[in-house]
């Protein structure tokens, strides 16, 4: 085959290319009966008459609404059949929302486009702030008063959302269009059973009867792996486990099959055998079709790159509000062109420890042994019944060293630690700070010794008051336990130090800070009270990778400066893999295993340790 016969049969096909794409263009814009299957089969995969030799290859294109990419592969001569010509169920375009005068930017967002097919996933990244949560609420329609997009298209399904009224775009969400928010406690009523909140969603867009909305309800938190699915429709949002609660959200988003799915963080609370099983159904829920018949598509923010890695068809990273780069997930995963990009995964912890540490010596800071929860509630008839949440549990945190607890949604390891620290009352056991047994101590003897074992919670927007400025909020501890005003406010600009963060942020409010920054103010308020043992519970789960990594730097530090004793409650492997000495895996309320961390993830020897590992997401080569 000569040169000139190659590019002959190029131009053929490159032809014939176009005049599918042609026909269906004309279809669309003339909203005309269906394209005929012919030309259908003729846009998606163009037989050459001979193979190509040439190895140039053509790069995706993006075309307006008709989101056409194709690779001609050239070894083979054929068109691969990647994405097929159609209406993208979301489609993005030029999108701008304002901020505020006086920010630290004018945009929010500015400039971005994205298209999302039917049965597509395009992931959403970025450090906190970049902006990803804004186009999602944009999408929604439901952006803050003081942001408003202010150029740019945003389309479901061939409908301008951005030029919707109200009523229509509240008739879109749920039906239509669901969301999965990152902190399910605000998208939760508390004074509602989770069962009449789901059943609101079915009254106002569906016309089932009651039976058929009780079956629905029960089938879906039935799908999305809540136990007990007719205690769980009685329950409060309050009566439920962080990972519970979200997946409540999750099923309230799914249960009526949207075209469009969109996911903020929604996996963010989930330990990560519950994560696989989300990712499972969402998965699921694209294959089987939306209520229309054609397959959902989802839009899903996270920071984990283990989950883009494991559902990603489209990856889009985003800073600044701006996009730096996009592309398929295997290109953008594997090949960054940013470096931006490449800090991101560079962020990402590995599941292989580093070399283990010295085994710390000396007595343990903080200790249980054959620690009890149990919880009794009694029905209507007044017949008791007893949740065991703890059994026999024991641990021991020495100066200097860092033990994590790591284990499902609903394991017990937050209870382990409420119960060690005396947030709630042990049903028995013994709990040693230092040389005291502390566990059967009321309230008026613990409070003197309180400034021993502090806690940095997960959520620093429910620890910190809005209405403070934050050196009142770090000051405020130390005097309590007896430091004077002058005393207290030099340490809280001592520690703003430590925790890197400028020291006049001691005159502002929580509001004005990251939510990455947040968090170092609330390990520096922990800090002030002078601790010998640091309790942390989820305290990274809900921070991109960037912001992750430099707390966790900052946790090493502090606990290697200071000499402290870490006790580290965790659902990320990853982060347990790069932080701890010692990793305890509870299970049902129970330690199944536990051990020096190199050794257990090396080779863990409990079944159930080794589903934990199954199912983390891997590596990033």
């Amino acid at each position: 085959m000569t040169d000139d016969d190659k590019t002959s049969s190029l131009e053929r096909a490159m032809q014939r290319r176009k005049d599918a794409s042609d026909l269906v263009d004309a279809a669309v814009a003339a909203d005309a009966a269906p394209v005929p299957e012919a030309a259908v089969e003729t846009a998606e995969t163009i037989e050459v008459s001979e193979p190509l030799e040439s190895t140039e290859t053509f790069e995706p294109v993006t075309v307006d609404e008709l989101a056409v990419r194709e690779v001609m592969t050239a070894s083979t001569g054929q068109l691969p059949r990647e994405t097929k010509p159609r209406t993208p169920v979301l489609l993005i375009e030029d999108l701008h929302v304002a901020l505020p005068p006086g920010g630290d930017r004018s945009h929010a967002v500015r400039s971005v486009s994205l298209s999302i097919a039917p049965g597509e996933t395009v992931c959403v990244v970025g450090e906190s702030g970049s902006g990803k949560s804004v186009m999602a609420t944009t999408v929604m329609g439901l952006l803050p008063k003081e942001l408003k997009a202010s150029q740019g298209r945003v389309v479901l399904q061939g409908e301008s959302l951005l030029d919707a009224s109200p009523a229509r775009l509240r008739k879109l969400r749920g039906k239509t269009m669901g969301m999965v928010f990152q902190e399910p406690m605000t998208a939760l009523n508390p004074v509602m059973t989770c069962g009449e909140q789901i059943d609101e969603l079915l009254r106002e867009h569906t016309d089932w009867n009651g039976a058929r909305r009780q079956k629905e309800i029960l089938d879906i938190l039935a799908r999305v792996k809540l136990p007990d699915p007719a205690r769980m429709v009685r329950s409060y949002p309050h009566q439920l486990s962080g990972g519970q609660r979200q997946r409540i959200v999750i099923a309230m988003a799914v249960i009526l099959r949207p075209a469009l799915l969109i996911c903020d963080e929604p996996t963010t609370a989930l330990d990560v055998t519950t994560q696989k099983e989300i990712l499972k159904l969402i998965a699921e829920l694209q294959a089987s079709g939306s209520a229309d018949g054609l397959q959902s598509g989802v839009l899903f923010i996270t920071h984990d790159m283990g989950v883009v890695a494991e559902i990603a068809d489209q990856v889009l990273v985003m800073n600044q509000g701006e996009v730096v780069e996009c592309g398929p997930a295997e290109q953008v995963l594997h090949r960054p062109a940013q470096a931006y990009t490449r800090m991101l995964l560079d962020a990402v912890p590995s599941m292989t420890p580093p070399p283990a540490r010295a085994e710390p010596t000396g007595a343990p800071l903080l200790r249980g042994k054959d620690v009890v929860k149990t919880y009794t509630s009694r029905d209507w008839l007044g017949r008791s019944r007893e949740t065991h949440a703890l059994r026999g549990a024991a641990l021991a945190v020495r100066a200097g060293e860092t033990v994590g607890v790591v284990g499902e949604s609903g394991s017990g390891k937050s209870t382990l630690a409420r119960c060690m620290i005396r947030l709630i009352d042990p049903s028995g056991g013994e709990v040693w700070w230092d040389k005291t047994d502390v566990a059967s101590f009321g309230e008026g003897r613990l409070r003197p010794l309180r400034s021993q074992v502090q806690v940095v919670f997960q959520d620093p927007n429910r620890s910190l008051n809005p209405r403070r400025k934050v050196g009142d909020s770090i000051v405020e501890g130390a005097m309590n336990f007896g430091a004077s005003r002058e005393d207290a406010e030099r340490m809280a600009a001592d520690f703003m130090d430590k925790v890197r963060l400028p020291r006049e942020g001691l005159e502002r409010y929580p509001r004005q800070f990251s939510g990455g920054q947040r968090q170092r103010i609330a390990i520096a308020r922990a800090l002030a009270c002078k601790p010998r043992v640091l309790v942390a519970d989820e305290a990274v789960s809900a921070l991109d990778v960037s912001v992750q990594a430099q707390i966790l730097t900052l946790l090493r530090d502090i606990r290697d400066e200071l000499g402290l004793g870490l006790l580290f409650i965790t659902h990320d492997l990853r982060v347990a893999a790069q932080l701890c000495d010692y990793v305890i895996v509870m299970h049902q309320g129970e330690i199944v295993e536990q051990g020096r961390t190199a050794e257990l993830y090396a080779n863990p020897q409990h079944a159930y340790t080794q589903s934990l590992f199954a199912a983390a997401p891997p590596n990033i080569a």
